[in-house]
């Protein structure tokens, strides 16, 4: 069921799977993704009892685009505090957050700055407050290589995906990519986000530093629960020791055979961690 939701200052698309008595889990996607992302995943737990509300960020997939340019982690914290406000405003509890990339890092800035009882859980994808410049630059570099020129055709867009992710085989089927895309009246397509997004998603605002992010982690009081790709570009074995060290309690999972985009590598593994954690503190 698609719906929407009122983030700061704009609108934000969302779908939702399951009972609208079950417990709720906000997903919130990486930098240059939709909520089609977590399409399996959502389905999947909305079999096991939760009621799963995948959305599109700000400047992403179908929601609205910023139009003061602002794609800082505090606008991305504030879209998701906003979005738990209106579901525990709906009079359901305060929802689990999973969020993978740019989504777990706003999902920090919202439960450790912005609103501290957003959120019942946090599920960190493949990130933390001190990621490897090199990661961030290949990926970066990647959703800004083609982000003005787009492709002439689905297939030339597949083409980059498939260099850019050689352990994945190339989908036989490719329409699903064009989720991620928009054709434009030039005739050319073009990923499916604001490419102002690119620009400013590395600003800070607010949320300047590592040692500010890690601070937001500090100051969380809600279960913690991170999962690792293990052949991850971001986050290095370094990197875990040493959200371990500010975050001692969290549970960790480090899922193999998978990548950055841990969910789409391995969703089945991925899936299974997400609900365990998931089931210990809803007492199933």
């Amino acid at each position: 069921m698609k719906a929407t939701f009122q983030g700061h200052r704009l609108q934000l698309v969302c779908e939702v799977f399951g009972d609208a008595d079950d417990p709720v889990i906000l997903f919130a996607h990486g930098g240059g993704q939709t909520r089609h992302a977590w399409k399996n995943a959502a389905a999947e737990l909305a079999a096991a009892g939760y009621r799963c509300v995948v959305l599109d960020l700000r400047g992403h997939g179908e929601s609205d685009w910023a139009a003061d340019g602002d794609y800082t982690l505090g606008a991305f914290g504030a879209d998701l505090a906003s979005v738990a406000d209106q579901i525990i405003g709906n009079g359901q509890r305060a929802p689990h957050i999973v969020g993978a990339s740019l989504g777990g890092l706003g999902a920090i800035v919202a439960a450790g700055q912005i609103r501290p009882s957003a959120f019942r859980s946090l599920t960190l994808v493949d990130i933390t407050p001190n990621m490897d410049p090199g990661g961030v630059a290949k990926i970066v570099g990647f959703m800004g290589e083609h982000a003005h020129e787009g492709f002439s055709s689905v297939e030339e867009a597949a083409d980059v995906v498939s260099r850019y992710l050689p352990h994945r085989p190339r989908p036989a089927q490719i329409e699903g990519l064009q989720k991620n895309l928009r054709r434009h009246p030039d005739g050319r397509w073009r990923w499916h986000w604001d490419p102002a997004f690119i620009s400013g998603v590395m600003k800070r605002s607010a949320i300047s530093s590592v040692s500010d992010l890690e601070a937001a982690v500090r100051a969380l009081e809600i279960p913690i629960h991170l999962i690792r790709g293990r052949m991850s570009e971001l986050v290095t074995e370094e990197s875990v020791s040493q959200f371990r060290s500010i975050a001692p309690d969290a549970t960790y999972t480090d899922i193999a055979g998978a990548r950055h985009m841990v969910a789409g590598d391995r969703n089945d593994v991925f899936t299974g961690a997400v609900r365990r954690f998931l089931d210990q503190i809803e007492g199933k």
